[in-house]
């Protein structure tokens, strides 16, 4: 396997996202950071974090497959939440555990987590990108 996830001894071990990953394959694979919108264009989601994270997770998903790639293959994953307070943790866990359930696979890696005040439509909640790499 290319990814390795950690947590060493000497910082939190977090439940839901490692310290850290260590990756040895050969090809990194840089992906722009994934939103709430079907294979069409078309919004999913309106208004709803939770079914917003579950559809970019599945994003993140399709657009490793289309290189190869899968789940398992990323090294680190950055979520940025519009207007984001720790009340909105549950319906991220949501989303996340949803999509995971769809794609069985494990959601858990090594994450960043920001709260930034919008993003590039005004109906986006939530934009998730991947760094991962493939042997």
């Amino acid at each position: 396997m290319a990814v390795t996830l950690h947590n060493p001894d000497g910082l939190p071990k977090p439940d839901v996202y490692r310290q850290l990953s260590v990756a040895t394959g050969s090809k990194l694979v840089f992906l722009a950071g994934q939103v709430a919108r079907a294979a069409d264009g078309s919004k999913v989601g309106e208004g709803d974090l939770a079914a917003q994270v579950e559809q970019s997770y599945l994003n993140v998903a399709t657009a490793l497959a289309g290189v190869g790639a899968t789940f398992a293959d990323v090294a680190k994953l950055t979520v940025y939440v519009v207007d984001w307070t720790p009340d909105k943790m549950p319906l991220l866990g949501e989303g996340v555990s949803r999509a995971a359930a769809r794609l069985g696979i494990d959601p858990v890696k090594p994450i960043t987590l920001l709260g930034v005040s919008a993003l590039g439509e005004p109906d986006l909640l939530v934009e998730v990108e991947a760094t991962a790499v493939v042997e």
